[in-house]
């Protein structure tokens, strides 16, 4: 049986938050620890941030000690996983040209991860053709570390489906070399997709919603003080929604028994707390000011490592370099399998050498 092997990535577009926690940091962590896979890549992928960022590049470029500070500070290991910026890795570029012949323009445009990030940024006719071609990039960064499996959210699923079509075309027209790969998805639903501190659908740093990994205690108490809840629970005996409630979402995605026994030995379980919130009787201070000592309980050791980390910048890219550079060594083992399979080593070819030699030698 061949080895698993996961590749997964953020773009430097920003700082990192808690829905990035939940919806993957948190379970990058568990993977890792696992001993289930053999190898784990984690791509900074700033080339890929570029495809919309073009016009302000200094963005990416200084978001990307920010996301690596955050994937120490969450416990993502440099000794277990590999964690390297996309740009230097050319192999990855030399893929991608490669693939591109095998897609086709009408197949691009029925991505519906595509359109739907083209009409959420506006591009409408004016897309950036790298930004368009992101299918078939990203097919080039999993096929390159012959990776099995790609944890992702099922808004995913379609780009997942194009690399899967890529490398079952490319295995058929050329040889059998490419990995299909699996996607995992995220287990329960609060780990799906957090909203925002207001609401709102999806954390975002333009709304202003978001809680970040690396945010003090204080700047957490705030955003929860102020997090939406139920707007028809005005009064303490007013019956309250937990459904669509951001600070129940909140405690679904982070609460366990034992947060109820060490911060608010009342109540036993969150389904308890739960049903005395929807019959009446509950102020939103009081849960909100639970979840406050949840997250600060969870958010206060990733502080402490990020610190740490802080003190030695130039570590940090040294941990980026070196996984950058093992990177590159698996992703050019693949390219040669690639070329080799394509036919397109010219230079290695013997058989070809010598029969254009006896060709033209008569």
């Amino acid at each position: 049986m061949a080895e698993k092997i996961i590749l997964t990535g953020d773009r430097p577009t920003g700082k990192l938050h808690l829905g990035h926690y939940v919806g993957s940091l948190r379970e990058r962590v568990r993977l890792q620890d696992s001993g289930e896979y053999a190898k784990t890549f984690i791509m900074i992928a700033d080339a890929q941030a570029l495809t919309d960022n073009a016009d302000n590049p200094e963005k990416v470029r200084q978001n990307i000690i920010e996301v690596a500070l955050d994937y120490l500070s969450v416990g993502i290991d440099p000794a277990k996983s590999t964690i390297f910026i996309q740009s230097q890795v050319p192999e990855l570029s030399e893929l991608t040209q490669y693939y591109m012949n095998l897609v086709t323009v009408a197949r691009l445009q029925r991505n519906p991860t595509v359109k739907n990030e083209i009409k959420m940024r506006n591009f409408e006719a004016d897309v950036p053709v790298g930004f368009f071609c992101y299918p078939i990039s990203q097919a080039s960064d999993i096929t390159a570390f012959k990776a099995t499996t790609v944890p992702v959210g099922e808004d995913q699923l379609p780009m997942l489906e194009q690399t899967r079509e890529i490398v079952r075309s490319f295995n058929r027209i050329y040889a059998d070399v490419l990995v299909e790969p699996q996607a995992l998805l995220p287990e329960g639903e609060a780990c799906l997709r957090l909203p925002g501190t207001d609401g709102k659908a999806k954390m975002s740093k333009s709304l202003g919603n978001c809680i970040y990994l690396s945010d003090t205690a204080d700047d957490i108490k705030g955003k929860i003080r102020s997090m939406y809840t139920d707007p028809g629970h005005i009064h303490l005996e007013d019956p309250g929604k937990v459904e669509g409630n951001t600070v129940f979402t909140y405690l679904d995605a982070f609460s366990t028994p034992e947060d109820f026994k060490r911060y608010w030995n009342d109540y036993e379980s969150l389904d308890e707390l739960k049903a005395h919130y929807m019959r009446g009787g509950l102020g939103d201070v009081k849960v909100k000011r639970f979840l406050s000592e949840i997250l600060e309980a969870a958010l206060e050791p990733i502080r402490a490592r990020r610190a740490a980390y802080e003190r030695d910048i130039a570590g940090v890219y040294d941990i980026l370099k070196r996984g950058s550079e093992v990177a590159e060594q698996a992703a050019a083992a693949t390219l040669a399998d690639v070329k080799h399979a394509m036919k397109i080593d010219y230079f290695d070819d013997t058989e070809l050498i010598a029969d254009q030699a006896q060709r033209y030698g008569k």
